[in-house]
């Protein structure tokens, strides 16, 4: 194979890379001491393909602008660890005419290349792959290649002995990857439920069984019946992981795991239950770096608009209303990450803190120490804030707090468990606060559920019935035509739906819903006037979505039982 060996500044000019991005790939080059080809790959503006073909014209060797994932055998990836294919930028692809072909991102990788030789008793082809086409390839190929948690069952069933009791040295053991077998199981579980986008993972124990269920999309599948042998070790290496007591099996414990998998930063809360059939483990997942956007969450026209322009008023209360589970914290966390700026102390008290978010300030509740909801909220007062967002108002002293920081100059966000926006008027008075003062402190309530999004790959279209349309409280002038439903297909796992979005009722503090709160009316009525004054009901905004393709009509009778006709 011959080289050659025109220079690599040459090669960029004449691939169209711009004077300027080629200027900031020589800096750069100087500044690090690095390879001008090591360079050019940090520099915006400079096309992977680019700097693949420029390497090609350096080196000698061909470019594979396109990988076919589908046809990489995983016995190929197996062997190299995930970590050690992405920071070395090899991938094994494809035996050719005896020949293994490795996709290299750069040259450096060539040092491998002998490794790989000896490892699959080929000889080998190298060809450079752009990276982003090399990142894709190797996420796929090791995500096909990747044993799931039931694959891995039978491994761990034959070196796994029955056992009702676990000793420290077992623990010492569990501890140890290379010796415990059960831990293969449990990072499958964990990393089927992330390739599942599951948001908890249940593992319960019954009298003859052991289920793992995931939560998905708001609704709990079945996943997998380990032998129920594992029960003990199953939660002993996952109490082990999350830093929890594993001789204490008689009451609750609640802790917290740090993995990086598949690429992600994942952040599962651990929480623990004796039951009389041994320990219940539920899992929440959280994903680290998560992006917070208004525009995101599934809150649309005019409820949008309304709420963009009150989180940016000096001085209220800001409350989002719904059952756990539905989003709030999300709804909350968007609103102040918009707000966000370096002029404004944002200060928040949370039970748990589930996502870190730059440049605010978040406590954590300990009722060991009595730091509470109320009284953090009373020591942010000498912060000087001018954002303060609390978990909950679930008593008294926590309502009272909230609605005097509002009325001495200060914005708070608050969370509140009603069936709907209206309701949380009354719920503030029933803890004790003056209907005055929360007529004058209560800028608007959010309440909101979260629907199943329509697969996009398989939902179809029908004209629904009129029984259908009735039960919503609908009319064949609404819904003219026709909308859409679940049917399922291998994009979904056969659900018929992927993803969740929320729907929303934004219930702003009018002149005629605060007249009616001061004469302590019930939420019946304050819901009816909100109407009047231009509120989109919960049960509407689902309507709106459904007519949009976005989600059906099924979920909608499912998350909004509660309001009815309105």
């Amino acid at each position: 194979m011959g080289i050659r060996r025109i220079a690599m500044d040459e090669s960029l000019r004449q691939l169209g890379v711009s004077d300027e991005a080629f200027a900031q790939a020589k800096a750069l080059a100087e500044k690090q001491e690095v390879p001008l080809r090591d360079a050019v790959k940090k520099v915006e503006g400079v096309a992977p393909l680019a700097v693949a073909r420029a390497l090609s014209e350096l080196s000698g060797l061909p470019v594979m602008e396109e990988i076919d994932t589908e046809a990489i055998e995983p016995s190929l990836v197996r062997p190299i660890p995930l970590m050690i294919s992405r920071e070395a930028g090899i991938l094994p692809l494809y035996v050719v005419d005896g020949e293994l072909v490795v996709g290299l991102q750069d040259l450096h990788a060539l040092t491998a290349l002998d490794d790989l030789r000896v490892l699959h008793g080929h000889p080998v082809r190298p060809v450079l792959v752009p990276s982003d086409v090399l990142e894709k390839a190797t996420n796929d190929a090791y995500d096909r290649a990747s044993s799931s948690a039931s694959d891995v069952l039978g491994d761990v069933d034959d070196e796994v002995e029955e056992s009702d009791d676990l000793s420290l040295e077992d623990a010492e053991l569990l501890d140890d990857p290379n010796q415990a077998p059960i831990i293969r199981f449990v990072n499958a579980v964990l990393s089927q439920a992330i390739k599942e986008r599951a948001s908890d993972i249940h593992i319960e124990p019954y009298e003859k069984d052991l289920l793992v269920r995931y939560r998905i999309d708001g609704v709990l599948k079945e996943s997998l019946r380990p032998p129920y042998k594992f029960k003990n070790t199953i939660v002993a290496r996952i109490k082990i992981m999350a830093g929890l007591n594993i001789a204490e099996k008689r009451l609750p414990q609640d802790g917290r795991i740090r993995r990086k998998m598949m690429g992600r930063e994942i952040d599962l809360r651990v929480s623990t239950v004796p039951v009389r059939q041994g320990e219940r483990v539920v899992m929440r997942i959280l994903e680290k770096g998560k992006v917070f956007s208004l525009d995101k969450i599934g809150m649309e026209g005019a409820t949008l608009d309304t709420f963009r322009k009150l989180i940016h008023r000096p001085h209220g209360i800001l409350l989002v209303s719904g059952p756990t589970g539905s989003g709030k914290s999300t709804t909350l966390y968007s609103a102040i990450t918009e707000i966000n700026r370096p002029d404004l102390n944002i200060l928040t008290i949370e039970d748990p803190v589930e996502y870190e978010v730059p440049g605010i300030g978040q406590v954590q509740v300990n009722h060991k120490i009595d730091l509470t909801f109320a009284s953090a909220l009373r020591a942010f007062l000498r912060q000087d804030p001018d954002v303060i967002l609390v978990g909950e108002i679930r008593d008294t002293e926590t309502a009272n707090n909230a609605v005097q920081a509002s009325l001495t100059g200060h914005l708070v966000f608050s969370t509140i468990h009603t069936n709907d926006a209206a309701g949380a008027f009354a719920r503030l008075v029933e803890m004790g606060v003056e209907p005055f003062l929360v007529a004058s402190s209560l800028l608007g309530v959010v309440a909101q559920r979260l629907v199943r999004r329509l697969c996009e790959h398989c939902r179809e279209p029908y004209t629904p019935s009129d029984e259908e349309l009735l039960d919503l409280g609908l009319t064949r002038e609404r819904v003219p035509g026709q909308v859409y439903r679940a049917k399922g297909c291998e994009e979904c796992n056969m659900l018929g739906y992927a993803g969740r979005t929320a729907i929303h009722e934004f219930l702003s503090a009018t002149e005629n819903v605060k007249r009616l709160v001061i004469a302590n009316a019930d939420a019946g009525k304050v819901k009816q006037a909100a109407v009047e004054d231009g509120m989109i009901t919960l049960r509407d905004a689902g309507v709106n979505k459904v007519l949009k393709g976005v989600t059906t009509f099924e979920e909608i009778r499912r998350v909004t039982a509660e309001d009815g006709g309105h």
